[in-house]
């Protein structure tokens, strides 16, 4: 039973504490806004990043989106209210823990700080390294340049050029491709203030999660950048374009916590109840890619409304990897096709093609070469069967897919490309008829072949009497945190 309650709203007299004002990454709604209820001050204040007001705005309300959602203590609980649960008191410091038993304060302390002190880059904060870590010698950084030449083939291999980077592919290769645009000239953002930008989104994104960690938005990056080159866009997109484009791949998953919706909403996670169950990890990531351009600065040097612009066209490609909308998306997508009616000297097409170009770069995964892809899919996989076990040992209902006793990887691999992937990458075939498209569809034909063999092996039954039609928006392939 889901218990819903009125959330409070702050009162807009407060005064504003000064140590509150310069807190890092706070992301504001308007006074008008349906998100303007917020949990109780009270207990947000007890966690980095609480409630306040933008110095310049007394009627804005901020809330802090960022950080590490795995070390904060009980975020967004209640156990004690009305209709609460054993299980909301879930502290998401321990989803990644293998050790049982309580967590003492101190080593709390320790994983909050060592995650940053690991991936951060001292130097761009004023504080140079007297003992560097993890050097990179002169012949790792020459093998990741030559592979950066190579940044368009589709079998661009992630997992090898984040080891030569040392983890920083993230950063390396987003910052390489504004560049090679030129966007840092053409719209005069500061180099130092992008440095920045890019290294604490990587710092936001949670290293322990298998699948959604920053590896992932750099090969999501990637695939963007390589269906911003096929000829029909390349032609048409505008700088402006081609700069949100490669944000929001870099961005679309941040600060993704390893679980899906629905574990929030049933552990009633502050998040849901902000955003009223819908979108809501995409409207956190959303948020808080805005909380660190708003931090770091990068658009400042812009007309206000030119900023504000951008950020909301940022969410709007955030917002469509949302997959419990994909048939929302493909329906218009594929009425556009049969009509023929997409033109792309139209802004508002523009932006609807950069939408499901970030689509199919979000789930290309079974599309790229079998050693590749077999690895997303272990990943991915795991971090689906982590979060059942989760669910297993607080007693709730165990996610659709994320059972290891009753699901294999080869199982879920075959009911995801049956119903998410094949459809819209085949659309995606019919806009733009490439070589790349015919690649990938050719991959995908081969890979699903693969599990359909290991499927067999296995002796699971097959996906299809496991799954709902695909014109079912409740088919547990679209409930996969993706």
């Amino acid at each position: 039973m889901e218990v819903c309650y009125q959330l409070p709203v702050l009162p807009l007299d407060r005064p504003v504490p000064k140590h509150v004002l310069s807190r890092r990454g706070a992301i504001s709604f308007s006074s008008s806004s349906s998100l303007f209820g917020a949990p109780d001050p009270r207990q947000l204040s007890q966690r980095r990043g609480a409630i306040s007001y933008d110095s310049s705005d007394q009627t804005a309300l901020y809330i802090r989106m960022l950080g590490d959602v795995r070390v904060r203590s009980q975020v967004g609980f209640d156990p004690e209210g009305k209709g609460s649960y054993s299980y909301l008191c879930i502290d998401f410091r321990t989803l990644h823990c293998d050790s049982a038993g309580p967590v003492s304060g101190r080593r709390l302390r320790r994983l909050l700080s060592f995650q940053r002190y690991l991936h951060s880059s001292r130097l761009l904060r004023g504080t140079p390294h007297l003992n560097p870590l993890h050097i990179l010698d002169e012949d790792y950084t020459g093998q990741a340049k030559c592979m950066l030449e190579r940044v368009a083939t589709w079998n661009f291999d992630i997992f090898l050029y984040d080891r030569l980077t040392n983890g920083n592919s993230l950063v390396t290769l987003t910052f390489h491709l504004l560049n090679q645009y030129g966007l840092l000239e053409l719209f005069q953002l500061d180099m130092v203030k992008l440095w920045r930008f890019l290294v604490m989104v990587q710092e936001d994104y949670h290293s322990l999660n298998p699948y959604h960690n920053a590896v992932h938005a750099a090969d999501v990056t990637q695939a963007m950048y390589c269906y911003l080159r096929e000829p029909k866009l390349a032609k048409s997109l505008t700088s402006c374009d081609i700069l949100l484009g490669l944000l929001a791949a870099a961005t679309h998953d941040l600060d993704h916590p390893g679980v899906n919706q629905p574990f929030l909403i049933k552990t009633n996670h502050y998040l849901a109840k902000l955003y009223r169950n819908s979108s809501v990890l995409e409207n956190h990531h959303w948020r808080s890619a805005v909380g660190l351009l708003r931090e770091t600065g990068l658009f400042s040097h812009l007309p206000a409304e030119d900023g504000l612009k951008m950020e909301h066209q940022l969410g709007s490609l955030i917002l469509a990897t949302d997959i419990s909308r994909q048939n929302e998306y493909l329906g218009k997508f594929r009425t556009h096709l049969d009509q023929d009616d997409l033109y792309l000297s139209n802004a508002s097409h523009r932006h609807f093609i950069l939408q499901m170009a970030l689509k199919c770069a979000d789930i290309c995964n079974p599309c790229r070469p079998w050693e590749l892809s077999k690895q997303w899919s272990e990943k991915v996989t795991e971090e689906f069967f982590h979060q059942g076990d989760i669910e297993k040992k607080h007693r709730l209902e165990v996610s659709p897919l994320c059972d290891s006793q009753s699901n294999s990887m080869a199982n879920i691999q075959i009911g995801f490309m049956t119903y998410v992937v094949e459809p819209l990458f085949a659309e995606w075939g019919r806009f733009s008829d490439t070589r790349l498209s015919q690649t990938m569809l050719g991959h995908l034909g081969l890979n699903k072949a693969s599990w359909g063999g290991l499927v067999q092996q296995e002796g699971f039954s097959s996906p299809e009497e496991n799954l709902l039609p695909e014109d079912n928006v409740t088919s547990p392939v679209l409930l996969l945190p993706l």
